[in-house]
């Protein structure tokens, strides 16, 4: 969508140069601000054809939101804390003779298994499987969007 606003602004421009008065006026100005004119109108379709794909885009998105409004701050403000708590570092425990898995952000809080086990079914956290969640092992880390 901003390549296509891009190119709408750059024929407006363009256009606003022709005339300005900066060229003699005689037949080719006249011929290039019709040419702008019809890139003008080309630009104007593709950014509109643009913004029809990104409203489709998010009409699901905004009435899962619009569904879910009533404890949706709630859940984010808490979603927000655990996020920013794991950003800043944290690591996966398992405790070797109960089995129990903890985390605790560098911070120092410590944040509920099946608080990270929620974050981790709705795509906010991923945890990094490469280590073994043995004292010391590496921190789910955010995926990129996460904190968006």
């Amino acid at each position: 969508m901003a390549n296509t606003q891009s190119g709408v602004t750059f024929c407006l421009s363009l256009l606003h140069r022709l005339s300005s008065g900066e060229f003699d006026v005689d037949d080719a100005p006249f011929a290039r601000i019709d040419r702008t004119v019809d890139q003008l109108e080309e630009a104007t379709e593709a950014r509109d054809a643009a913004a029809r794909k990104v409203i489709a885009a998010l009409e699901p998105i905004e009435a899962a939101t619009a569904a879910t409004a009533s404890d949706a701050k709630q859940r984010w403000a808490d979603d927000h804390a655990t996020l920013l708590a794991i950003a800043g570092g944290a690591k996966l425990y398992e405790y070797l003779l109960t089995g129990r898995m903890s985390v605790t952000a560098a911070s120092g809080p410590r944040i509920p298994h099946t608080t990270l086990q929620r974050r981790e079914e709705a795509g906010l956290v991923v945890r990094d499987t490469g280590h073994p969640v043995t004292p010391g092992s590496r921190s789910p880390s955010p995926t990129p969007d996460a904190l968006r």
